[in-house]
């Protein structure tokens, strides 16, 4: 148990994720990790200090996991929410062959986001303070009709933050989403577009650096304030 407060950064991965991560470690906060690769954690854990790595899947039930940061760190102060909606790999169809099951599928990004909140907000409020952030698509405030049924889910994350940052006025406890629109450097998605540029192209403009992304999401937890920051290289 630690007299620090503690940042859970869900959906840990080598760029957003671990930029959230150090961003929070400077401003005096232990990290908890928590992502579906322990493999991966020896690496992540090597630049930080006051840190520890957790294995969970937030499509799988996020609780236990949750659970065992507290037990560990003696409670979650704020939770940056950025799992992955699909795998790098994997490609949505189009808006217009877009099928329920489909939808249904890529809403499994969004429901444990509200888990989350369900677990934490009442620490919180008890409190009096604390906070979530919520990484999500471009594709929810632009039409990207490519984007399919990630498009629905991308929209239904935004809103649900949104309406959270203003149903939480008041309470100390604050709420944001950052839309994100390009390449995350450093993550995944982005090391499999430089490697087969051949089939990808150039991601030369398309490019966001997750070290300021990270900075500006700090500055809206910290201020409470805006609700939303979009981030665009599309």
């Amino acid at each position: 148990m630690t007299t620090r407060p503690t940042a859970v950064v869900l959906g840990a991965g080598p760029g957003l994720g671990m930029s959230m991560a150090h961003r929070f470690a400077k401003e005096g906060y232990s990290v908890a990790l928590v992502s579906r690769t322990a493999e991966r954690h020896p690496a992540y854990l090597a630049g930080l200090d006051n840190a520890e790595a957790f294995a969970g899947d937030v499509r799988n039930g996020i609780g236990a996991t949750l659970d065992e940061v507290t037990e560990r760190f003696g409670g979650i102060d704020v939770a940056y929410y950025g799992p992955a909606a699909i795998e790098p790999d994997s490609f949505p169809t189009d808006i217009t062959e877009a099928t329920v099951d489909a939808v249904e599928k890529a809403m499994s990004w969004v429901y444990p986001a509200v888990e989350v909140v369900g677990k934490l907000l009442p620490g919180m409020l008890e409190r009096g303070s604390g906070g979530f952030l919520f990484a999500g698509g471009l594709s929810a405030v632009r039409p990207m009709p490519a984007l399919g049924a990630l498009a629905v889910s991308s929209a239904a994350l935004r809103n649900y933050a949104r309406t959270l940052h203003e149903g939480l006025a008041g309470t100390g406890v604050y709420a944001g989403s950052l839309i994100i629109g390009g390449l995350v450097e450093r993550g995944d998605i982005h090391r499999m577009v430089v490697a087969g540029r051949e089939k990808y192209g150039d991601a030369g403009g398309r490019t966001l650096d997750p070290d300021a992304i990270a900075g500006v999401a700090w500055k809206m937890f910290s201020a409470g304030d805006p609700a939303e920051s979009v981030f665009d290289a599309v």
